[in-house]
């Protein structure tokens, strides 16, 4: 092996210290000649030569028998020699078979003598280098390749030296590449009434309680392409098809896309029992979309923000403001400074990382939302609440998908204010997914929220994807965490029609559940519902009924911090606890135009927070659970019982369906009906109608 290493070097040497001689003292020396080469210019004979010994080992070289059965394709790589009397001798052969070898040796000893090079005019040896291809190819065939290679060559220089006019080039085609991609959708339950039929036909193995959802996931069973050509205009204008059927940026190279929007939130209303005259709200803002790959999707928002809402919103915005200067918690977006007078100014930014290294695998890190449910509410997470930090793993297998979330929440209160910071705390929710048959759907659901005690910050315990949070909470001490458990259900009717159901348990006492003395530690709460696509026959109607109750003092805590929410605001349904309520909701689209009605009818139970009776009976989920007035008796409604209905019948036409900008107008009704009023629940009727631009990328609640 040495030895061929060697060898190998020195001929390599040879051929430069050759090719450097043919280059100095080409005045000097001439190379052999072929008896097809005598008319051949001195500048073209080494050429001849080669092509002359190339064809000469076409004709005669005999590939061995055992080379050709083993489909051997490579090279016989030879350094040889032309003596001062025209005839050719090997001096080293390199082959794997040494067949190839022999034969190589035989056919240059057979070579007939051809003039030989000559020095000055006298005749002497010369060494050269050759490679002979196996299979055989004929030199004009070796010319074609030396001058593909050539091309190719040339053509990389070129590709280099223009390699920006490529890359521009490639941008000019746009595929709507996002599509087939891990990127999420935006999660607004307008729209994503879009595809839920097609997600829930019977026998599919689709998993759609955990969302948002990402493209990659939805798109066999929904052809979102195909929608947006269908939707389009025909527009050949730039400023039209930016408008009616383009993102306003559109980038796409081999191997990456990406795209640029802008948001828009304009509104302007009416809310009947307000001071001021109107209500506004002024948002502009970019979303980002890109993709690197088929794997790896980004995606980031930024919002800026003035408004000034209804009334009664108004209300419980500075109701829920955090501690510090500031007047409100916008809720779903954030803390809001004061602008001008009586309005409030907030913020928003939101961001995710989506990357899908296995077909059954998807991690995200994100800040942003998450929901859990088939419903309009949920009980186990909502995305009522303002974004946060979050790390999200789904693995998907067989027929099961498991979803875990990490997350980073606050407590905002002057209570827990600690050297003028807010509050870390933190959750993680598992939810497993099984589609048990063809049409029924089965889900187990834990989250556990823990708090910064003793320093211990975020808790690795909490870590691993398959824990049971309850042995973990049992172990670091019960005061350590506050973990809830829930079952989710779903049956697939018929394509038409599928019913669905939450059961959330934040306390399980067994003597207490089955005792029927109404103890305050039966802390658990249920969803009904069912939702009927084309519904009697008219296409793309959803009509959807719901029925959701939480007993008192569930998602609260004997330590206050461990609540269930961040910002002042419910991680789950937003009325917190103590209220049973029913919901009739209608989508319907048609085109580009929507409509969306919706009724709740419901039943609170608030705190009388006077100096008579300041206790709490389970509505408000920030108070500690131990200022409750009773251990027995409690019911749903207690306290000051509340009656709430609110209506909504919303309108309007979807001007860019790939950023889902769209005209709208809004026409609510909501009566509040306290038994006593207080301080923070006041007797309120009030019809709000808003008209506007909106890009739609997220729900914004205003049923409570």
């Amino acid at each position: 092996m040495l030895l061929r290493i060697v060898l190998l070097c020195l001929f390599g040497l040879l051929g430069i210290l050759s090719t450097a001689q043919e280059r100095t003292s080409k005045t000097y020396e001439k190379p052999p000649v072929f008896p097809n080469c005598k008319d051949t210019p001195i500048d073209s004979l080494i050429h001849c030569f080669r092509y002359e010994l190339n064809d000469y080992l076409f004709k005669n070289f005999k590939v061995p028998e055992v080379v050709s059965n083993e489909s051997y394709n490579g090279t016989v790589e030879v350094l040889f020699e032309v003596d001062r009397e025209g005839r050719f001798k090997t001096v080293f052969v390199d082959a794997i078979y040494d067949e190839l070898k022999q034969e190589t040796v035989r056919v240059f000893e057979e070579a007939p003598a051809i003039e030989p090079a000559t020095y000055n005019g006298n005749p002497t040896f010369a060494q050269y280098t050759i490679k002979i291809r196996i299979p055989l190819i004929s030199p004009d065939q070796q010319l074609q390749l030396e001058a593909n290679k050539k091309a190719e060559e040339k053509k990389d220089m070129e590709r280099f030296s223009n390699e920006i006019d490529s890359i521009n080039a490639q941008t000019r085609k746009y595929q709507k590449l996002e599509y087939n991609s891990p990127l999420n959708i935006p999660f607004t339950h307008n729209y994503y009434a879009r595809f839920d039929r097609a997600m829930n036909i019977p026998g599919s193995n689709s998993h759609t309680a955990a969302k948002p959802f990402v493209y990659e996931e939805v798109n066999p069973y929904y052809d979102f392409k195909a929608e947006k050509e269908a939707l389009a205009k025909d527009k050949t204008s730039w400023w039209g098809r930016k408008l009616w059927n383009e993102h306003l940026v559109e980038v796409q190279g081999k191997d990456y896309y990406f795209v640029l929007d802008p948001v828009f939130d304009l509104q302007i209303g009416h809310d009947t029992e307000a001071q001021f005259d109107y209500t506004y709200n002024n948002t502009r803002g970019i979303l980002i979309q890109a993709g690197l790959g088929r794997k790896f999707s980004i995606s980031a928002t930024v919002f800026e923000s003035q408004g000034r809402f209804a009334n009664y919103y108004n209300q419980y915005a500075e109701s829920i403001r955090a501690s510090g200067p500031d007047p409100a918690i916008i809720p779903g977006r954030g803390i809001a400074k004061r602008f001008k007078t009586d309005s409030y100014d907030y913020p928003v930014a939101e961001a995710n990382i989506s990357f899908t290294p296995a077909k059954w695998v998807n991690l995200q890190l994100g800040y942003g939302k998450n929901f859990i449910g088939d419903g309009y509410r949920s009980l186990f997470q909502s995305d009522f609440a303002s974004p946060y930090p979050f790390f999200k793993t789904n693995f998907k297998f067989w027929k099961i998908k498991f979803t875990s979330t990490w997350m980073g929440l606050r407590d905002v209160r002057d209570e827990v204010i600690e050297d003028k910071a807010y509050l870390p705390k933190y959750m993680a929710n598992h939810y497993l997914s099984w589609n048990v048959s063809k049409k029924l759907n089965i889900g187990l659901f834990e989250s556990v929220i823990w708090d910064n005690s003793n320093g211990r910050g975020f808790d690795f315990n909490y870590m691993h994807p398959f824990i049971f949070f309850r042995a973990i909470e049992f172990n670091t001490g019960q005061g350590a965490g506050n973990a809830l458990l829930g079952l989710s259900g779903k049956y697939k009717w018929n394509d038409r029609l599928n019913l669905y159901t939450q059961l959330l348990i934040d306390e399980f006492s067994t003597s207490d559940v089955f005792g029927g003395n109404g103890s305050w530690k039966n802390k658990f709460g249920f969803q009904l519902g069912a939702k009927y696509y084309d519904a009697f026959g008219v296409e793309n109607l959803l009509l959807q009924a719901e029925y959701n109750q939480v007993r008192p003092y569930t998602y609260s805590h004997n330590t206050i911090v461990l609540n269930y929410a961040h910002a002042n605001q419910a991680m789950a349904h937003l009325w917190g606890g103590n209220f049973r309520e029913f919901i009739l909701i209608g989508r319907y689209n048609y085109k580009r135009w929507f409509g969306d009605a919706k009724l709740v009818f419901g039943t609170r139970g608030l705190d009388f927070n006077s100096e008579d009776d300041s206790f709490n009976y389970g509505g408000n989920i920030y108070r500690n659970e131990n200022d409750r007035p009773f251990d027995s008796g409690v019911k749903i409604g207690q306290g000051n019982s509340t009656s709430v209905f609110h209506g909504e019948l919303q309108g309007g036409y979807v001007i860019n369906p790939v950023s889902n900008l769209r005209l709208f107008a809004n026409l609510s009704y909501r009566n509040f009906d306290p038994t006593a009023e207080t301080a923070t629940a006041m007797k309120s009727s009030t019809v709000w109608f808003t008209m506007g631009l909106r890009t739609d990328l997220f729900n914004w609640y205003f049923d409570f």
